[in-house]
């Protein structure tokens, strides 16, 4: 009998298709599942009788409680090599192996842009009136070069952010707790003397950063408070980052000129979540690593993590 394996959030319906399964389909059962179980209740008995679980980013938390309601799983699958809501303890003493994948070969910085360029063009406004016989030219449209982008966080991400803004002739600075004046010089960006100071002199500020204690709610109501009226934030790290209520209540009021958001407290959004109908936001769902290279990544490489497995030599160990 062969084992039995979900594949989690397969929204696009593509997890068996963009990748070659076949060196395990003579072992191994594969299910995918294209919505999203919103509860642990619901996840127990959907996954009850499976053996193996593939799951993507941190898209679906695995504490202990949920670990002990799943007997027959054997092997759960991350991607990436970086997981903050799986349990590793619990897992270890229900002799569940976690894997990862190799981390993504195109992460969130062409969605940063996409939001930030949407955003000072008033792309999704104009597009609408085009296509519905709207105003002709309703926005006057931010612009890039000459005006301050300031980063929050200066890692690989961020990094690379920062070069596509010096590319478009903005003057880039950055700010975190950790960041050095050598590292920001390395990037070619100024070092921000503080947060404070970051926020209030940009014209775009883009969030690039770990969640962390250090990090969860970095940014909420006395921080946007900083913010240039014409000021727009883009986030597409983890949604915790920004407080979510002080960012709806900024613009509400109009404190701030628009935000781009990729991450949300909640996801999938609820159709009556407060974000879907926020004034001077545009937001995407989740798109940062939902690009066709990374799940061919991320999918072939579960593959194999499921094929050592069957062969007594895991890779990639997580925990």
């Amino acid at each position: 009998m062969r084992l039995r394996c979900a594949v989690l959030d397969d929204y696009q319906r593509v997890a068996t298709g963009i990748a070659d399964w076949s060196p395990v389909t003579d072992r191994v059962e594969v299910t995918s599942f294209d919505g999203h179980f919103v509860d642990e209740d619901a996840l127990a008995a959907a996954l009850a009788a499976f053996d193996i679980v593939v799951t993507l980013r941190e898209r679906v938390p695995f504490p202990a409680s949920l670990l002990a309601r799943l007997p027959r799983l054997k092997l759960l699958v991350a991607s990436g090599m970086r997981n903050s809501v799986i349990d590793y303890a619990a897992a270890k003493a229900h002799g569940v192996t976690v894997c990862g994948t190799p981390s993504s070969s195109t992460p969130p910085v062409e969605v940063t842009w996409a939001l930030l360029l949407g955003l000072a063009r008033g792309i999704v406004t104009e597009h609408e009136a085009v296509r519905s016989g709207g105003p002709w030219q309703s926005t006057v449209g931010a612009d890039l070069h000459g005006r301050r982008l300031g980063l929050l966080g200066l890692g690989k991400i961020g990094a690379r952010v920062a070069q596509v803004g010096l590319a478009f002739g903005m003057r880039v600075g950055a700010w975190s707790q950790n960041l050095t004046k050598e590292r920001a010089e390395e990037v070619g960006v100024e070092l921000a003397p503080s947060k404070e100071e970051l926020l209030a002199g940009s014209d775009f500020v883009s969030v690039h950063l770990a969640l962390g204690d250090r990090t969860r709610g970095l940014v909420g109501a006395a921080e946007l408070a900083l913010l240039k009226p014409t000021a727009f934030l883009v986030n597409t790290s983890r949604s915790a980052i920004v407080d979510q209520e002080a960012l709806l209540a900024a613009l509400h009021a109009g404190r701030i000129a628009g935000a781009g958001i990729d991450v949300f407290d909640v996801e999938p959004l609820p159709a009556d979540h407060p974000m879907r109908s926020a004034p001077r936001l545009l937001a995407t769902p989740h798109l940062g690593y939902v690009s066709r290279s990374n799940y061919a990544t991320y999918y072939g490489a579960a593959v194999e993590d499921i094929e050592a497995y069957l062969a007594g030599s895991p890779v990639r160990l997580l925990g």
